[in-house]
């Protein structure tokens, strides 16, 4: 499914990945994929973010303080190393020879994985795609696939940060709409 993102959402997929892992999340959420959106600001649903109010570092830290207040770990995936060592995997040292060989932060273990939530703002991306009659999924189809699905009553999802941050929720669509509509959407024409 990813070989069908734009090189921006692509971007905004990694960077969500390395905010989870920053914040040592072993799961990737809306909030995280909402931080990603965010730090891509040369793309539509950054731009629409930024012209709304939303800010990485306020994001960040109001995602990661509801976060601390729904009483979710930040553990730093240390129960996965805890079990590998157990049985003698040393993943400090196969860090080490990682970065040695192929570059500072070339292996992160474990990978966080996507929440169900999540997974469902990605798939809910693939339906707002096509919709627009896109052929491709850019970041412009990611914020409004994490509109679409709406807050998630089991995790602290992207809209409790927008929330925090005082952002419009309920303007955000139309002002996509009327971005990608403007201009033939930045990230879709985009490979």
């Amino acid at each position: 499914m990813f070989e069908y993102f734009t090189d921006r959402a692509k971007r905004a997929i990694v960077v969500s990945q390395d905010e989870a892992i920053a914040c040592g999340h072993d799961f990737i959420g809306t909030g995280h994929m909402l931080l990603g959106l965010i730090a891509v600001q040369d793309a539509d649903a950054g731009a629409v973010l930024a012209d709304q109010g939303a800010r990485l570092d306020p994001a960040r830290e109001a995602m990661v303080r509801l976060l601390a207040e729904a009483g979710v770990p930040t553990n730093g995936r240390q129960d996965a190393r805890d079990a590998l060592a157990s049985i003698g995997i040393d993943v400090a040292e196969i860090q080490r020879r990682a970065d040695d060989n192929f570059g500072a932060g070339a292996f992160q273990f474990p990978r966080p994985a996507y929440t169900p939530h999540a997974k469902k703002s990605l798939e809910q991306t693939l339906r707002e795609a096509k919709a627009l009659g896109h052929e491709q999924f850019g970041t412009e189809h990611m914020l409004l696939g994490l509109l679409a699905v709406g807050a998630s009553d089991s995790e602290v999802d992207a809209l409790d940060v927008l929330t925090a941050l005082d952002v419009d929720v309920d303007r955000l669509r139309p002002a996509l709409l009327a971005r990608i509509g403007a201009d033939g959407g930045a990230d879709a024409g985009e490979a």
